[in-house]
């Protein structure tokens, strides 16, 4: 069965940057297509970012593009979510997600697994 860790997340000043890693176990993620989700106080939880099996394709909000880059290393069994110039609207906990479907979807009820999250959270 596969199970998700997240980390890196903490306290970052508005304009700084923070890379999460989502780490699995358990089967290889090269399996799965990966996204990465948050979860705002008060707000529905909301796709931001995925990437394909191999990793050739990535597709993002459009209010994350150009600051927040998806990546993986299946060797490592590892995907990675670096965010730059960071707001403090990007304050939520955030979670990666797994499916085994092919294709781009920010639907949360189409990944099968979840990781626990990491709270990221930018203020000054």
């Amino acid at each position: 069965q596969l199970q998700l860790v997240e980390s890196g997340g903490g306290l970052v000043q508005p304009g700084g940057s923070l890379r999460l890693s989502c780490a699995a176990s358990g089967r290889s993620l090269s399996y799965y297509t990966i996204g990465w989700f948050r979860q705002a106080p008060g707000k529905e939880r909301e796709g931001i970012s995925s990437i394909s099996k191999s990793g050739a394709s990535t597709n993002y909000l459009d209010s994350v593009k150009g600051r927040f880059t998806i990546s993986r290393d299946n060797a490592k069994n590892t995907v990675y979510l670096q965010m730059n110039i960071l707001k403090p609207e990007d304050t939520a906990i955030y979670y990666c997600a797994a499916h085994t479907n092919f294709g781009h979807t920010f639907s949360p009820a189409m990944y099968g697994s979840w990781g626990q999250g990491t709270q990221v959270t930018v203020s000054s």
